[in-house]
This record gives C-alpha cells, structure tokens and sequence, in this order.
C-alpha cells in the first residue's frame, strides 16, 4: 500500500488524489471537485459571457469527463493542467457551435478606439470594471490565454499545453492582449502587468 494513502485527504497533492481516484476511489475525485470547482465555475462565467448556468453546466461537464476519464490520467501529469485542458476544449466548443468569437471579434473591430487622452484618477473597483469590460471584449482566444496566466495563475509552459500551441505563441498572444488592454485604458493612471 502506497504512503500516500494513509494521508488524509485534504494533506494529498491533487496528483496522489487522481492517482487514487483513477484506482477507484470516489472519495478522492469528490476532493478534487472540492478543490477545483469554484475556480473553473468563475473561469466559465469569464469565459462565456456572465452566465451563472452555462458555468454551472460547464463546470459539471468538466468533472463528467474527468471522472469518465479517470482510469486514462497518466500518473504525475499536471492534474490543474488536465483539468484546465477540459475545460478549454469546452469553451473552445462553445464558441465554435455558437459562432461567439465570430461575434465578438466583429464588435471589437467596429468600436473605434478614441486617440483622446482622459486623465483620470480611479478607486479598484471602477478600474476592475473597466478591466472586465475590456476583457469581454476580446476575442475568446486571447481572454481565455489572460485568463488562464493572470486570473487562474498558470504558468505560460501550463496555458501552452492546455490550448494546444507553442509558449512563444501564447507569449505573443498575452504581449498583444496587454497592449489592446494598454490602449483601451490609456487614460486611466495604472501600472500594467507585464507579460
């Protein structure tokens, strides 16, 4: 018998929780289900547009799959980069069968971007309302790439693998998204991150 299994639950990396749930054990799926299903929830909700029930229904089908595919995890892969995978494939899913990102790329290229400069002083609160709005205003690919780095704390090697293309690609992509960030907020007094 494993050391691990004489750990509780809780004191168990989420790689030892997979490796027993893919042994069987339902206990240590529910775990990870504590653990991860709030993040994705609030992924899906930035995801697809602010709806609680299309998040809700996301993040369950992220854990049927997972939980259909338990017995194929391989053992000491990345569990938050298996799951984040699944869950991107979804949202890729969804703006595929919906046409979203068609519709968003569309609206971001009529918007005019205004070269007036607006000295403003601002509180978190409105500036994080101004950050959302932009972000939902980008296309899926690069709000799912910011989110994922910034908002889920992925490393670029882990947002890489779970969209499927090259770090350099995604470093590109979040040097763009910075920049269409940059412009969108040019009058507010702000210190950017930095890719």
């Amino acid at each position: 018998m494993s050391i691990f299994y004489l750990k509780p639950l809780r004191h168990q990396t989420d790689e030892q929780l997979m490796a027993r749930a893919a042994a069987g054990s339902d206990t240590a799926f529910e775990e990870l289900y504590r653990r991860y299903a709030r993040r994705l929830k609030g992924f899906f909700f930035m995801q697809l547009g602010g709806d609680e029930e299309l998040a809700a229904d996301s993040t369950h089908d992220v854990f049927l799959r997972a939980y259909e595919a338990r017995s194929r995890y391989q053992e000491g892969s990345n569990v938050s980069t298996w799951i984040f995978t699944i869950a991107y494939n979804i949202c890729r899913n969804h703006y595929r069968d919906n046409a979203y990102e068609a519709q968003l790329l569309a609206n971001l290229d009529a918007e005019p971007i205004s070269d007036q400069q607006i000295e403003v002083e601002m509180d978190a609160a409105t500036l994080d309302k101004a950050l959302e709005q932009v972000l939902a205003e980008l296309p899926a690919s690069l709000h799912q790439i910011f989110s994922l780095h910034y908002q889920e704390e992925l490393t670029i090697p882990q947002v890489a693998e779970i969209v499927g293309i090259p770090a350099g690609t995604v470093k590109s992509r979040l040097h763009k998204t910075m920049n269409i960030i940059r412009e969108r907020l040019k009058g507010y007094k702000v210190k950017m991150l930095k890719c």
